[in-house]
């Protein structure tokens, strides 16, 4: 009994504070894991939530760049509209001022061969009457009607 009494407490004195202090070291060692898991578990959703506000944010900037992008578009072809309306414009106007100068060109060409045929005629009707003043009269205000 003497002995045993000596073991328990050689075991209490050198044996067991080693045993419970190494039991206390891995206690706390596992209790600082699990907090550094909680913490790290923590810092991946906010990181998450970073990550999903960013993308959220670039999304958003994307949708803005695609609109302004089809609002330029649609500026660039109204104003290309405009200019080709503009220069349809200039072109027909060009157009009938080119068409109106054939026509009073036409019309001056046709009283010319009007007025030389006229001339022929009064030439053909003077030699056959000598009246000179009368036909010349008749010329002159056919002259003026064509």
């Amino acid at each position: 009994m003497v002995v045993f009494g000596i073991l328990v407490w050689f075991t209490m004195k050198f044996v067991w504070p080693p045993i419970t202090k190494a039991l206390d070291e891995r206690a706390r060692k596992i209790a600082d894991g699990l907090a550094a898991a909680d913490k790290a578990k923590a810092d991946l959703a906010d990181a998450n939530k970073r990550v999903e506000a960013q993308l959220a944010q670039t999304r958003e900037e994307a949708t803005q760049r695609l609109g302004d992008a089809e609002k330029r578009a649609q500026s660039i072809v109204d104003e290309a509209k405009k200019r080709a309306e503009a220069e349809y414009a200039k072109i027909v106007a060009n157009a009938k001022t080119e068409a109106d100068q054939l026509v009073i060109q036409a019309r001056e060409a046709l009283r010319e061969q009007v007025a030389v045929l006229a001339v022929k005629g009064a030439e053909q009707i003077l030699r056959r009457e000598v009246n000179a003043g009368v036909h010349a009269d008749l010329l002159s205000r056919l002259k003026t009607e064509l």
